[in-house]
C-alpha cells in the first residue's frame, strides 16, 4: 500500500505519478477528489467515500467494472457480506447505462432486505490456536506414552543400543515421511476441520476418504479407552502396593476408568480453551519427569539402586549393552519393532483439530515435524543413557554385594563394580535390570513419583487428545452426508462449533470398551487403523504428485513423491508384519465401505480429488495413443452422434442407442439450439448430463447453436469427437409430423440425410409409432412385441389401432420414463430386412443389442430378396455368409414377391400423403412447369413423380411384406434407401414414412457407408 500512496501524493486528480524510470504518467478512468487524504483511506477505510475510492482503485485499466485481482473473488468461506462475485463476460460486454440500471435495482433490493432483516450484534470470534500449543505440544503428548516409561528400556535390553537405535530410525522414517506428506497436503490449499479425514477425502475422493474417515474416527474413540485403561492399571497397582483394594483387580480398573473418562468428558465440555489448559499442565508434568530422569542419571546411585542394576554411566556396561540379547517369545527384531512402533504414533493429533488452528497450512508442518524431532531425540537419549548405566540382569538382593576382590566365576559387567548376579542369571530368576524390570526409568530418576506423574500425564493427555479429535473428525464426516443416519452428530455448538453430540458418542464407546476390557484384541486393531491412515495419507501425496494435476501446488516443498510412496508401502507392510489378522480385518472393512459408497451411496460431491485428475490423465493418454492405431474392420464400433435434442424429451432414442453402445463404443447426445433460445448454457448441460447418468446411459452431451437443424448437424459431424474417438454414425428420429410441417422444414430434414452420406457417415433413423417426444402424448398403450408369443398374422390389412406401439410407460410425467428399450425383450424376434448391402451395419446393430441382458433371449431373423426359382440357393448362401460372420441367426427368409404390385388401398394411401406436395403441372395447360417450380420449388412435378413411380410402388409393397411378417416382433430394421440427387425431398420422406408405417414395434432405417463393418477373416 505504500507504493499506492507514493504514486498519488502530489499528483493531480486522475493521474498516477510514476518514477522517471517507469516512463510517462498513467491516466486513470476515475478522477479522484483532491480533498481526500490518501493516508486516511488506506489505513482506516472507515468513511463511505474512502471505501468507494478504494473499490475504484481496484478496477483494471480496461474497463470500469473489470476488476483487478482480489482475494474475495477466490475465497468461498468468507462471511456473506464480504463475498464478491466477479462480473461475467456478459456483464462486461453490456453498455454503461445497462450496468448502472442493473446496479441501481440491485442496490434497492439490498436496501429493502437490510430494512426487513436488521443484523444483530456480532458474536465473539472462535478461539484459534497457534502451532506451539495446538500442534507441537499436542503431538508430543500423544507420541509420548506408557511405552516411553515402561517399555523403551526393556526394548534396549533385548535389541541392544545399536539395534535399538535402528528400530527408532525405521519407525521414525515412516512417521517422518507421513508428516512430510501431511505437510504437503495441508499446504495445498486451505484446510478446514476434519483433520486426517478431510485431507484424505479431498485428495483421494469421498470413496476412500469416507471409508478411512469412519474407521479412523472409531480408532480414535477406542484409543480413548486404551489410554484410560493404561492410566487405571497404574493407579490400581499403586493402590494395591499400599494395601488398598475397592472390589477386585478387574473391577477396580473399570471403576477408575469410568470415573477418569467422565472427568475428561467434562473438560471437553468446557471447550477447547479448557482442554488446551489441561494439555499444557500435562506437558509441564511430562517435561518435569523427563528432566527428573536426566538428573537421576548423574546422581551417584545408592546401594539399593545398584542391587537393582543401576550403576551410573560405565564403559563396560555400555559396551555390553551395544549388542542384542534376545529372550523369550518376543526375542526378535521385528517383534521388538512392533512393540515400539506405537510410541511413534500420534503425529496426526495436531492435524485432527485443523479447524481450531489459526493457520493450519503453517502450523501443521512446523508443529508436526518439530514434535517428531523432539520425541525422537528423547527416545535416543533414553536408549543411550539407560543402556550405558544399567545392566540387563540384577537380583535386587543386597547380599549379592561382593566383599572380596576376587571375581572368579562371576558373570557380567557388574562383577567389576563389586556385585555378583551370577546365581540369578544362571537360574533365570533375576527380577531387576533392563531385561526384567519395567520401571527402570523410575529407578534411574531422582524422584520415582515424578516418573509416576509422567506416566499419568502421558496416558491422560493421550486419552484427552483422542477424546477431542475423534468427535471433530466424525463431525466433518457427518456434515459431508456421505453416510446415512449420522448427520445428527454433525451439529456444532458455541463459538468453536464444538461437536457435543460427538463427545457423548465417543464417551459411550470408550465406556463400553473400558467395561469389556478386552484390550489385548482391540490394541492391535487400533494400531492397524493408524497405520492404514498413514498408508492412505502417503498414498494421497504420492498420487497427487504423480498425476501432475495443475491444482497440486503445495507451499511445503520439502517432500518427495518417492518418499511418500515409501511411507505408503512401509505402512502397508507393517500392518501385516505386526498383526496379519487385524490388517486383513481393517482392509476388509475399508473395502466394504468403499464398495458401499462407490456403488450404492454415490455421494453427490465434487472435491477436485487426484482420482479425478488421474482419470483425466488416463483418458488423455489413451486417446492420444489411439491416434497411432490403424482402423481395422474387426475393431469397428458404431460410434454414434445421436440428435436427441434435450435428452429427457426423447428417452426412446437415448435408450435405443445406449443399448448397443454401452461399454462398447462412443455415444454423443447432440442438441441444436436456435441462437435466441440459448440461455444458461452450462447449467442446462449439467442438468442433461445428470439425467443421462441417472438413467445409466454412458454418453456425452453437447449443445450447438445454429440457425437450422441441417447446419447444426453438419457442424456437429465435423466438430464432435476427439482423435479416433469420433462419431462415424448419425442417429436421428423420424420426422413423424412431416405432413404438418413446412416445406422448408422437410427440405432441411432430408438434406441432413444427404449431408450425412456426403460426410461418409453411417445413418440410423428410429421411428416410434407414437413419436419420440414424450411431451406430445398423454396416454400410451402396451407394445405387442413384448407380450406373450402369438401366431403371426398373414393378412394384408392394417392392424387394429388398439395394438399401437408404446414409446414410454404410463407415467409420462416422470423424470425417468421407462421405454420399450428398457423392458425385457422376452422370446420375441428382431427382424432384419437386408435389402441393400451397406457393409453389414444392419446386422451388427442387432447383434450388439442381443449382447445386452434384456435382449439376450431375442432371436434374429433376416429377410433378403430373391426369386422363387433360386429361393433355396439364396437362403443357403445367406446362411453360409451369416455363419462365417459368426452371428447367431434363427432363420433366413427369402422374399420372392417384392416385385408384385401393391394393394390399391395402400397405394392410394401413399398417393394421398404425397398429393399436397405435387404440382399437377400437366393439368394446368396455361402455366409452364418452370413457372410453377419457381413459385413452389419443393413440389413434385408430374414428370418427376412418374420417373420415381416404380420405386414408390416397391416401397409400398415392401411395407406390406414387413407388416405381414413382423406383426409382433420386438424390433424391425430395414435398409435405408439412398435417394438420387434429383429426388424431391417430399417424395423421399414419403418413402421413409411408407416403409415403416403400420408397425406395432419400433422401426429403424439403417444405412452403412458402403464400407465393411463385418468380416470373417482373422487378419
Amino acid at each position: 500500500m505504500g507504493q499506492f500512496k507514493s504514486k498519488i501524493t502530489g499528483s493531480g486528480p486522475g493521474i498516477h505519478q510514476a518514477n522517471p524510470e517507469e516512463g510517462p504518467p498513467r491516466y486513470s478512468s476515475h478522477h479522484f477528489d483532491s480533498s481526500i487524504n490518501p493516508n486516511s483511506t488506506i489505513s482506516g477505510m472507515s468513511s463511505e467515500s474512502g471505501q468507494k475510492d478504494m473499490e475504484l482503485r481496484k478496477t483494471s485499466i480496461y474497463n470500469t467494472i473489470d476488476m483487478a485481482p482480489q482475494l474475495e473473488y477466490y475465497a468461498n468461506t468468507l462471511p456473506h457480506q464480504e463475498i464478491k462475485i466477479r462480473p461475467s463476460l456478459d456483464v462486461l460486454r453490456k453498455t454503461f447505462e445497462e450496468v448502472e440500471a442493473e446496479k441501481a435495482a440491485a442496490d434497492d433490493a439490498a436496501a429493502e432486505d437490510e430494512n426487513e432483516e436488521p443484523q444483530g450484534p456480532p458474536g465473539k470470534p472462535p478461539t484459534r490456536f497457534g502451532w506451539f500449543i495446538a500442534v507441537w505440544m499436542r503431538c508430543m503428548l500423544n507420541i509420548w506414552g506408557v511405552i516411553l516409561f515402561l517399555r523403551l528400556t526393556w526394548i534396549t535390553s533385548q535389541a541392544g543400543i545399536v539395534l535399538g537405535l535402528v528400530i527408532i530410525a525405521l519407525a521414525v522414517s515412516v512417521t517422518t515421511t507421513t508428516a512430510l506428506s501431511i505437510s504437503a497436503i495441508a499446504t495445498n490449499g486451505r484446510v478446514k476441520s476434519g483433520g486426517t479425514y478431510f485431507m484424505i477425502s479431498r485428495t483421494l475422493g469421498p470413496e476412500l476418504g469416507a471409508s478411512i474417515g469412519l474407521i479412523f474416527s472409531l480408532a480414535n474413540a477406542l484409543a480413548v479407552a486404551l489410554h484410560t485403561v493404561g492410566f487405571s492399571e497404574v493407579v490400581r497397582d499403586l493402590m494395591r502396593s499400599r494395601g488398598t483394594i475397592m472390589v477386585d483387580s478387574l473391577n477396580d480398573v473399570r471403576i477408575i476408568g469410568v470415573v477418569t473418562v467422565t472427568i475428561l468428558l467434562f473438560i471437553t465440555f468446557g471447550g477447547m480453551d479448557w482442554e488446551a489448559k489441561a494439555q499444557i499442565f500435562f506437558f509441564i508434568v511430562l517435561m518435569a519427569s523427563f528432566a527428573d530422569y536426566l538428573v537421576g542419571t548423574l546422581i551417584p546411585p545408592t546401594l539399593q539402586k545398584k542391587s537393582q542394576g543401576f550403576f551410573g554411566y560405565d564403559r563396560d556396561i555400555f559396551i555390553e549393552n551395544l549388542t542384542p540379547s534376545w529372550r523369550g517369545p518376543d526375542g526378535n527384531f521385528f517383534r521388538q519393532f512392533a512393540i515400539f512402533f506405537p510410541a511413534c504414533t500420534g503425529i496426526l493429533s495436531g492435524a485432527n483439530i485443523s479447524g481450531d488452528l489459526k493457520d493450519p497450512s503453517t502450523a501443521i508442518p512446523k508443529g508436526t515435524l518439530m514434535a517428531i524431532f523432539c520425541t525422537t531425540l528423547s527416545y535416543v537419549v533414553i536408549v543411550i543413557t539407560s543402556g550405558a548405566s544399567t545392566v540387563r540382569d540384577a537380583s535386587g538382593n543386597m547380599t549379592d554385594l561382593m566383599t572380596e576382590n576376587s571375581t572368579s566365576g562371576c558373570l557380567g559387567p557388574a562383577c567389576k563394580l563389586g556385585w555378583n548376579f551370577t546365581t540369578c542369571v544362571q537360574s533365570q530368576a533375576c527380577s531387576q535390570g533392563l531385561a526384567n524390570y519395567s520401571q527402570v526409568m523410575g529407578l534411574i530418576s531422582g524422584s520415582y513419583y515424578l516418573i509416576v506423574a509422567g506416566v499419568f500425564a502421558a496416558t491422560l493427555s493421550s486419552a484427552l487428545g483422542f477424546l477431542v479429535s475423534a468427535p471433530k473428525i466424525f463431525q466433518c464426516l457427518c456434515k459431508d452426508n456421505v453416510y446415512p443416519y449420522i448427520s445428527f452428530f454433525g451439529k456444532g455448538y458455541g463459538k468453536n462449533n464444538e461437536p457435543l453430540r460427538g463427545y457423548i458418542l465417543t464417551y459411550l464407546i470408550a465406556v463400553a470398551i473400558i467395561l469389556v476390557a478386552q484390550l489385548n484384541i482391540i490394541a492391535p486393531i487400533i494400531s492397524n487403523f493408524f497405520l492404514c491412515s498413514y498408508c492412505l495419507i502417503n498414498l494421497s501425496c504420492f498420487h497427487a504428485s504423480i498425476v501432475n494435476s495443475p491444482g497440486w501446488r503445495p507451499a511445503f516443498k520439502y517432500y518427495n513423491k518417492w518418499t511418500a510412496l515409501y511411507g505408503a508401502m512401509a505402512s502397508f507392510a507393517l500392518m501385516f508384519a505386526f498383526t496379519w489378522w487385524a490388517a486383513l480385518g481393517t482392509w476388509f472393512a475399508i473395502s466394504l465401505l468403499f464398495i458401499y459408497i462407490t456403488y450404492l451411496k454415490k455421494p453427490n460431491v465434487n472435491w477436485g480429488s487426484s482420482i479425478q485428475a488421474s482419470s483425466y490423465n488416463m483418458a488423455l493418454s489413451f486417446s492420444v495413443s489411439l491416434t497411432d492405431v490403424k482402423d481395422h474392420v474387426k475393431n469397428f464400433r458404431p460410434q454414434c452422434l445421436v440428435m436427441t435434442g434435450p435428452p429427457q424429451q426423447r428417452p426412446a432414442l437415448v435408450d435405443f442407442v445406449g443399448c448397443f453402445t454401452k461399454q462398447v463404443s462412443l455415444m454423443i447426445c447432440g442438441n441444436i439450439m436456435e441462437p435466441d433460445k440459448q440461455t444458461q448454457f452450462q447449467d442446462s448441460t449439467d442438468q442433461y448430463v445428470k439425467w443421462l447418468n441417472k438413467r445409466k446411459v454412458r454418453s456425452f452431451y453437447t449443445q450447438f447453436t445454429a440457425n437450422t437443424l441441417r447446419d447444426g448437424v453438419r457442424y456437429l459431424m465435423q466438430a464432435s469427437g476427439l482423435g479416433k474417438l469420433k462419431p462415424n454414425t448419425l442417429v436421428i428420429g423420424f420426422k413423424s409430423n412431416w405432413m404438418e410441417s413446412s416445406p422448408t422444414s422437410i427440405d432441411d430434414y432430408v438434406h441432413t440425410i444427404y449431408d450425412t452420406f456426403d460426410a461418409n457417415y453411417c445413418l440410423c433413423i428410429l421411428r416410434m409409432m407414437d413419436g419420440l417426444d414424450i411431451n406430445d402424448h398423454a396416454d400410451f398403450k402396451e407394445n405387442q412385441g413384448f407380450e406373450p408369443d402369438e401366431a403371426i398374422e398373414s393378412n394384408d390389412h392394417q392392424p387394429p389401432e388398439k395394438n399401437s406401439a408404446n414409446d414410454i410407460s404410463e407415467n409420462s410425467k416422470s423424470d425417468q420414463v421407462k421405454t420399450v428399450f428398457k423392458n425385457a425383450g422376452g422370446t420375441k424376434t428382431i427382424d432384419v430386412y437386408w435389402i441393400a448391402d451397406d457393409g453389414g451395419l444392419i446386422l451388427l446393430v442387432p447383434y450388439l443389442l442381443t449382447r445386452r441382458k434384456r435382449w439376450r433371449s431375442c432371436k434374429i431373423r433376416v429377410f433378403v430378396l430373391g426369386d422363387e426359382e433360386n429361393m433355396m440357393e439364396s437362403r443357403d448362401a445367406m446362411m453360409a455368409l451369416l455363419k462365417r460372420f459368426r452371428i447367431n441367426v434363427t432363420d433366413v427368409v427369402v422374399m420372392t414377391d417384392t416385385e408384385r404390385s401393391p394393394q390399391p388401398k395402400n397405394m392410394n394411401r401413399f398417393l394421398e400423403n404425397v398429393a399436397p406436395y405435387r404440382l399437377y403441372d400437366e393439368q394446368q395447360e396455361d402455366v409452364s412447369v418452370q413457372e410453377l417450380k419457381k413459385k413452389e420449388p419443393w413440389k413434385i412435378s408430374d414428370k418427376q413423380f412418374e420417373a420415381f413411380r416404380l420405386k414408390s410402388e416397391r416401397k409400398v409393397r415392401l411395407n406390406e411384406i414387413i407388416r405381414r411378417n413382423s406383426q409382433n416382433t420386438t424390433l424391425v430394421l430395414v435398409s435405408l434407401p439412398v435417394p438420387h440427387g434429383d429426388c424431391p425431398s417430399a417424395l423421399y420422406i414419403a418413402w421413409l414414412d411408407t416403409l415403416t408405417c403400420g408397425l406395432h414395434c419400433p422401426a429403424v432405417l439403417v444405412r452403412g457407408n458402403q464400407e465393411n463393418v463385418l468380416t470373417f477373416y482373422c487378419q
